[in-house]
């Protein structure tokens, strides 16, 4: 079991700060990281919906034998937490509670702000996380363009900036001096955030609080890879993989040299199985010798009563 790899999961690109957080501070371990990017963005949606598509995810990465999850993803933790942890044997990781903990340390005065997807803010995960810390008020406020700007890789531009200043708005009325990026896109976009908040503000992002819980989880239980493990670090996406590789390894690195494509959500789109980085490289896929628009396929989903021995939820 300590062998086996941390499986990891968004919609997107996001929650790949949270995998380079992991991968920092755990050297040793591989990780399975699943961007379920034919059905992002989650924040939109209902929580009936990111519940269905996040519990059919973690039954997938559950099938590949992972010995835990990390939902690297804050509309999801809002939505399945709780079920994740009923539902499966292995330990189950979120950014939420890491976050709200970092925030409460950080804030001077009280006042703490957060930024998320609709979903979060509406679900009120981030206003039942401090109800534990009475002190705080906390000023919440929904920013869900910003998830399409780290989708498409724009991270500078006036247009950007000038979102970023309305979303913020409400934050600095309110005189917030800790803020938290509550989707895991947003430290994708530290820089035009920081920019508009100001040297005032402390910024929190949980991808580093998240990562420190999987350490002492999987420390504490005994499920830390040895010393002299070499990693092997495994990407899947359920919709285009090769624009997945190229914007991944734009904010992870050299560590994603290809991306595999995830049978699920029940999708088909025109491409094929896998995508290289030598096939970004040269537009074409080196996995199929295809042009780059023609990447990316999804098979049928799978029955998740057959991957996990329960009924599905």
């Amino acid at each position: 079991m300590p062998d086996a790899s941390i499986g990891i999961f968004d919609s997107g690109v996001g929650g790949l700060t949270v995998a380079r957080a992991i991968i920092d501070q755990l050297p040793y371990e591989s990780i399975t990281y699943v961007a379920d990017t034919a059905r992002q963005p989650y924040g939109p949606k209902s929580i009936a919906e990111v519940r269905a598509y996040a519990l059919e995810v973690m039954d997938h990465l559950v099938e590949h034998d992972v010995k835990m999850l990390v939902i690297a993803c804050n509309s999801a933790s809002a939505a399945v937490l709780r079920d994740a942890r009923e539902r499966y044997d292995v330990p189950v990781v979120e950014v939420i509670q890491p976050a709200t903990r970092r925030a409460v340390r950080a804030t001077r005065t009280g006042r703490v702000g957060v930024i998320a997807t609709r979903a979060t803010i509406d679900s009120m995960a981030y206003h039942d996380a401090f109800t534990a810390a009475p002190d705080v008020q906390l000023t919440g406020v929904a920013a869900p363009r910003l998830v399409e700007y780290v989708e498409r890789g724009e991270t500078m531009s006036d247009e950007l900036i000038e979102v970023v200043r309305d979303y913020l708005e409400p934050i600095r009325a309110a005189g917030c001096d800790t803020l938290i990026l509550g989707c895991t896109h947003y430290p994708l976009l530290t820089g035009a955030i920081s920019y508009v908040a100001g040297d005032g503000v402390t910024l929190v992002s949980s991808a580093e609080e998240t990562a420190k819980d999987v350490y002492r989880i999987l420390h504490d239980r005994g499920l830390a890879a040895g010393g002299e493990a070499t990693p092997r670090h495994r990407f899947r996406a359920t919709g285009d993989s090769l624009l997945f590789a190229r914007l991944g390894q734009r904010f992870l690195g050299p560590e994603i040299d290809a991306v595999e494509v995830a049978p699920l959500g029940g999708t088909t789109s025109n491409g094929h199985s896998a995508a290289s980085v030598a096939g970004i490289r040269s537009g074409r896929s080196a996995a199929a010798g295809v042009p780059r628009e023609d990447a990316g396929i999804e098979g049928p989903s799978r029955d998740a009563e057959r991957r996990t021995g329960k009924e599905p939820t």
